[in-house]
């Protein structure tokens, strides 16, 4: 095959002081060493974007560790350096950025694995291997064309096109690394670029192949779409490209429209995704954008049609948060408060809903307060923006409520102090009260303390509860210990 033919344009950085200096020192020792070094990949095309980054990776035609651990003390102070003699590379933090360091190389795989045979190649050679036209342009740090651009595949003209497209086959790039199918769609996601034709269609055609690549790999990727500025766009991908259902099967499910005796119901899978969109709008939350997605989750499970009524999915929100774990230890997301939060949000968030088609009761907001606690917020933001109608009148009107569910729990939560909030009454204060051992009967009792202070039978004081309790252990037979 005919070696493309690199075009070349002087590219003027958009950098800080410390980027420009240590770029400097690279490019001096290039000279002094006699060897060529290159900017390339992500940070030469958010160059290109005019994109913040604060990684620098460099390509030398030679030995990319070498080359490192030479600058590493030209640089003063002299930054730390982290050498992975296994992979070839050096990674070099200094202020607030990292520079990582690698020789050219070219690369061959094998069908089983994605990972590669690598030997020593030209800049070319390297160029080509990467995974996308935009990420394979260079910047040279070289004495004869210091600062130009170089462009063997049309990375400038497919950025200007806003066009993610392979350098060679995207059979071969797909196939030999199939997580480049996934950042494909990832970068599609973040940048609103298009994937070319020919390169979706080989998503498509290998799909089957992302089964080789690890689920952290996999939730890193997913983690970045959910992440951008309009998510749906890449989830859409995922789904249109078949890659959804191998890799999330349970969302793909949420697709689809089912229609019996003239009744039908919503699409939940588009319906999430403008759910998703419109957290985003509101929030960088990562874990409440988990939320989003995973909200209705459990809809597939709960389906059912009642005749004479429709389409029902009683208890999805039920089902739904106990599935949140079983989701996150697959693509091994953490299992801590993150788990716990998006359970929460997942669990509640048909509450704020129901509430602002009623009469909004103090007891209603105190039980809403009590069990969202510091997530409130969060949990308003996601209700909001599950109010996905196209009819104006109806949002309208549910905003407008929304707002009077927000009002009224400023006023509780002013009055009861309700967020984070802990009965005044514990276990070990009936047992004490009553030398009672632990047992069902003090749960009991505990509970209605909560119970009555929730639905505002008592006021949430210490002295109110205490009263209450006493009267709940009479009823048992039981009398405080003092009256035995």
């Amino acid at each position: 095959m005919k070696s493309p033919t690199i075009k070349k344009q002087f590219l003027p950085l958009t950098i800080s002081p410390e980027e420009e200096r240590i770029i400097s020192v690279m490019g001096n020792c290039a000279k002094e060493l006699k060897v060529e070094a290159y900017l390339v990949g992500g940070y030469v095309r958010d160059q290109v974007l005019k994109r913040p980054s604060k990684d620098i990776d460099v390509t030398v035609v030679g030995s990319g560790i070498g080359f490192a651990e030479y600058v590493a003390n030209k640089v003063i102070p002299h930054p730390s350096l982290a050498v992975y003699k296994n992979f070839g590379t050096a990674l070099l933090k200094h202020e607030d950025f990292e520079v990582e360091f690698v020789g050219a190389r070219k690369e061959s795989y094998r069908s089983y694995s994605r990972k590669p045979l690598v030997e020593d190649g030209t800049l070319q050679e390297d160029l080509s291997r990467r995974d996308f036209t935009m990420n394979a342009m260079a910047v040279s740090l070289n004495e004869g064309d210091y600062g130009m651009l170089l462009d063997a595949f049309g990375g400038l003209n497919d950025i200007s096109q806003r066009t993610i497209r392979t350098p060679l086959d995207p059979d071969i790039t797909f196939s030999d690394d199939p997580l480049r199918m996934m950042r494909a769609i990832r970068f599609a996601s973040q940048l609103n670029f298009r994937i070319e034709a020919n390169t979706f269609a080989a998503i498509s055609k290998n799909k089957e192949r992302i089964s080789i690549i690890s689920q952290e790999r996999i939730a890193d990727e997913l983690n970045k779409i959910i992440a951008s500025k309009k998510p749906s766009i890449g989830f859409d991908l995922l789904f249109k490209s078949g890659l959804l259902k191998i890799i999330f099967p349970e969302f793909e499910k949420l697709y689809g429209v089912q229609h019996l005796e003239g009744k039908g119901h919503k699409d939940n899978f588009y319906h999430t995704l403008q759910v998703l969109d419109n957290v985003a709008d509101r929030s960088d939350d990562l874990w409440l954008r988990w939320a989003a997605v995973l909200h209705d989750i459990a809809k597939p499970d709960t389906k059912r049609f009642e005749k004479g009524h429709g389409w029902t999915f009683h208890g999805h929100e039920v089902v739904g948060a106990r599935k949140v774990a079983t989701i996150f230890r697959k693509f091994h997301l953490p299992l801590n408060e993150k788990l716990q939060f998006v359970q929460k949000m997942v669990l509640l968030h048909l509450r704020p809903i129901s509430l602002s088609k009623e009469q909004v009761t103090d007891s209603a907001i105190r039980r809403l307060l009590f069990e969202a606690g510091d997530a409130i917020d969060s949990l308003m933001i996601l209700c909001e923006s599950d109010i996905t109608s196209k009819n104006e009148t109806k949002v309208r009107r549910y905003l407008q409520n929304f707002q009077l569910v927000r009002e009224k729990m400023l006023e509780v939560e002013a009055k009861d102090q309700m967020r984070n909030w802990q009965p005044p009454i514990t276990g070990e204060v009936i047992m004490k009260t009553f030398n009672q051992p632990p047992g069902r009967s003090i749960g009991t009792i505990k509970d209605a303390v909560r119970e009555a202070i929730l639905d505002g039978v008592i006021a949430n004081n210490y002295e109110e509860a205490f009263k209450f309790m006493l009267e709940r252990g009479a009823a048992l037979g039981w009398k405080p210990a003092t009256e035995n």
